[in-house]
C-alpha cells in the first residue's frame, strides 16, 4: 500500500491530549468547513463563475488549522497562493473568502485580488503571494519589526516546497537566524512542486534538515495529523515569542486535488491519491474525536451539514454581489486615486 501503510488511523495520542478536547472540536469543524468550501469553489470554477487561477487546499487541511490554533489575535500570517483556507482560519468569512474568488467588490481583497491574493490585515493575515518564495522575505521584516519594537508577535510563514529552490529563502533563514527574529517558517510538502516531485528537484529529500544549516531548528511533522501539528508549532510558537528564535518546520502532506484547477495530474497515479485518502486530516480527527467519546456521529454529521451551508450560502452571496466598478480600477493603487477615463477602447471589455 506504499507509504500510508506506516502511518496510523487516529490523531497521535500524546498530542491528542496536550490539545485537549475542546480544541479538537474546534480544529475538526475548521477542517471540514474548509474542506466544504474548496469543493464549493471548485463546483463553482468548473461552471465559470471564478475565472483565472485557482489552487485548492483539500488534502492539506491539518497544517494550516493545526499552526494556525498555537496563534494569539495579535500574530501575523502569511503564505503563498493555496491561500483560501488560511484567510478562512485567520477570520476572513466564508462570504468574503468565496466573493473574492469571484472577483465582487465584497471579497476580502475588494475583488482585486482572487484566488491568489486573499488579503486582511486587520485579522494579521497578510496575502495570499503569487511569486514562489517571494514572501519569506516579508514575514523576515514582520519579524524583524516585532522584535525592534519589542510588540512580542509572532509571525508564521507558510510555503511549498518548491521554494526552497529560490535564494529568497536562504536569504531570509539565514537573517531570521542571525539576528534572532520571531519567525516559524512552515514548508508544506505534499510532494510535487507542480509536477515535479521532491527528489528530482531537491538532493535532500529531509527538507527540515536545511535548517541546520542557519543554525536554526528544524522538525518534520505528519502534516496529516491536526493534533501533531499544533504540538509542533506550538512549541516553535514558544520558543519565538519567548526565546525569539525562528524555527523551521516541515509539514509533511498530500494535495488531493491537482495543482490548480487546470493540473491533469499526469504526474501521479489514481492509486497513489487513493492511499494518501486513507489518512485523510478530516477523517483522522474525526475518528479521534469518536475513538475518545469527544463527540458523536450525530454531532460531527450535523456539523459537516453546516459547513455545506455555510459554503452554499457563500456562493449565492458572491453571486450577487457586484462586480468592481471600472472606473475604480486606480483604488488601493495609489495613495491619491488615479482617474480613470474609459474610453472605446477598453468599455467593450467591461463584465456586467
Amino acid at each position: 500500500m506504499g507509504e500510508t501503510q506506516t502511518r496510523q488511523l487516529l490523531c497521535d495520542a500524546a498530542a491528542t491530549d496536550a490539545l485537549g478536547r475542546d480544541r479538537l472540536r474546534d480544529v475538526f469543524q475548521q477542517m471540514v468547513g474548509i474542506r466544504r468550501f474548496e469543493e464549493r469553489a471548485a463546483r463553482e470554477y468548473a461552471s465559470g463563475k471564478i475565472s483565472g487561477f485557482c489552487h485548492l487546499y483539500i488534502g492539506q487541511e491539518a497544517v494550516a488549522t493545526g499552526a494556525l490554533a498555537a496563534l494569539e489575535e495579535r500574530d501575523h500570517v502569511i503564505t503563498a497562493y493555496r491561500d483560501h483556507a488560511h484567510a478562512l482560519l485567520r477570520g476572513c468569512t466564508p462570504r468574503d473568502t468565496m466573493a473574492e474568488l469571484f472577483g465582487k467588490v465584497t471579497g476580502n481583497a475588494r475583488g482585486r485580488g482572487g484566488s491568489m491574493h486573499m488579503f486582511a490585515a486587520e485579522r494579521g493575515f497578510h496575502g495570499g503571494h503569487g511569486i514562489v518564495g517571494a514572501h519569506i522575505p516579508l514575514a523576515t521584516g514582520f519579524g524583524w519589526a516585532s522584535r525592534y519594537e519589542k510588540r512580542g508577535e509572532v509571525t508564521l510563514c507558510f510555503f511549498g516546497e518548491g521554494a526552497l529552490n529560490q535564494g529568497a529563502f536562504y536569504e531570509s533563514l539565514n537573517l531570521a537566524s542571525l539576528w534572532h527574529l520571531p519567525v516559524v517558517y512552515i514548508v508544506e510538502n505534499n510532494r510535487y512542486a507542480m509536477g515535479t516531485a521532491l527528489e528530482r528537484a531537491s538532493a535532500v529529500v529531509d527538507l527540515y534538515k536545511k535548517a541546520e544549516g542557519f543554525g536554526m531548528p528544524g522538525v518534520a511533522v505528519d502534516g496529516m495529523d491536526v493534533a501533531k501539528m499544533w504540538e509542533v508549532t506550538n512549541e516553535a510558537v514558544e520558543r519565538a515569542r519567548k526565546d525569539m528564535r525562528p524555527t523551521f518546520i516541515e509539514a509533511r502532506c498530500y494535495r488531493y486535488r491537482g495543482h490548480s484547477m487546470s493540473d491533469p495530474q499526469k504526474y501521479r497515479s489514481k492509486e497513489e491519491v487513493e492511499d494518501y485518502k486513507q489518512v485523510d486530516p478530516v477523517l483522522l480527527a474525526e475518528r479521534t474525536l469518536h475513538e475518545r467519546g469527544w463527540a458523536t456521529p450525530e454531532e460531527t454529521e450535523a456539523w459537516d451539514e453546516a459547513a455545506q451551508e455555510a459554503a452554499t450560502d457563500a456562493a449565492e452571496f458572491a453571486n450577487d454581489s457586484p462586480q468592481p466598478r471600472l472606473e475604480d480600477v486606480g483604488e488601493y493603487v495609489y495613495k491619491t486615486p488615479m482617474q480613470w477615463r474609459p474610453t472605446e477602447a477598453t468599455t467593450p471589455h467591461r463584465r456586467d
